[in-house]
């Protein structure tokens, strides 16, 4: 099968599944700030915004680590940076249920080590588990494990943005020569 048949099949399928502009206007709880959510630029895929997304959807994805609220919060923190709304959104199902434990555990090795503390990941594993209260989550948020975690958590989330924009900026970079070298071939040809 050619390439352009698949790229034509996912443009369909993506124009039958995704909600249209007019149709989340509609949406009663984005009607006060419809005006700003839905503003072209920030569902525009252009050289500045994806990068934007990208960073924004990594370091909310995986710093928030509370599914839901993640989605949100990138699309919240979109509208200030002028990022694109859709690749902030996308990027945070990085930290989902395959990669949030190896995260957790990156985190508190990483905030142990630059905190010189010796918490262990365990109690908040536990907590997970044990589906505890919220007295029980205050306890452990003034433990000693807390800010090794947090503070890891936040160094990976912030080294992720920044690697995840250049990464962006260069695919972007790439794939735009790309297509100019094909387009100057089909002019010369």
């Amino acid at each position: 099968m050619r390439e352009p048949k698949r790229k034509d099949w996912l443009a369909r399928q993506i124009a039958a599944n995704v909600p249209t502009r007019e149709q989340l206007e509609q949406v009663r709880i984005l009607r006060p700030v419809a005006h700003r959510v839905l503003a072209p630029a920030l569902w525009r895929f252009t050289r500045r915004s994806v990068p934007r997304g990208t960073a924004l959807g990594l370091f909310v994805g995986i710093f928030l680590m509370i599914p839901g609220l993640q989605i949100a919060g990138a699309a919240m923190l979109a509208l200030p940076f002028r990022a694109n709304i859709p690749i902030a959104a996308g990027m945070t199902f990085l930290s989902n249920p395959l990669t949030t434990p190896f995260i957790l555990l990156a985190s508190a090795w990483l905030g142990n080590l630059l905190l010189g503390r010796s918490a262990d990941v365990s109690g908040f594993m536990a907590l997970i588990d044990s589906h505890a209260s919220v007295s029980q989550w205050l306890g452990w948020l003034f433990s000693e494990a807390a800010p090794a975690m947090l503070f890891g958590l936040l160094v990976i989330s912030a080294v992720s943005a920044v690697v995840g924009y250049f990464i962006a900026d260069w695919f972007w970079r790439v794939r735009t020569a790309a297509k100019w070298r094909r387009r100057h071939h089909r002019q010369e040809a």
